[in-house]
């Protein structure tokens, strides 16, 4: 599987992001202010499953399909499922 530079780097700021959460918590900052961050970071992480799925996915069934017995339209639903669980 491939994971290029920017999908790389979003996970890099999400860790940043964490990071400042927890400093944050630490500091005992407004629950209120500690909640929108939270929520940020949940969004980036969405969006960052977004990006590697739509990316990746006909290298991944393809790849998928040739080491199983399953079609091409089953290993599609399978993706898709992963998505939506993901969220």
């Amino acid at each position: 599987m491939d994971y290029n530079d920017q999908m790389k780097n979003r996970v890099k700021r999400i860790d940043g992001q964490l990071k400042g959460i927890l400093r944050m918590m630490e500091e005992n900052k407004e629950c209120k202010e500690v909640i929108t961050q939270l929520s940020a970071a949940r969004t980036a992480i969405d969006r960052t499953i977004g990006v590697v799925v739509s990316s990746n996915l006909v290298e991944c069934v393809q790849k998928s399909h040739e080491l199983s017995d399953k079609s091409t339209e089953e290993l599609v639903k399978e993706a898709v499922n992963l998505l939506v669980k993901s969220r």
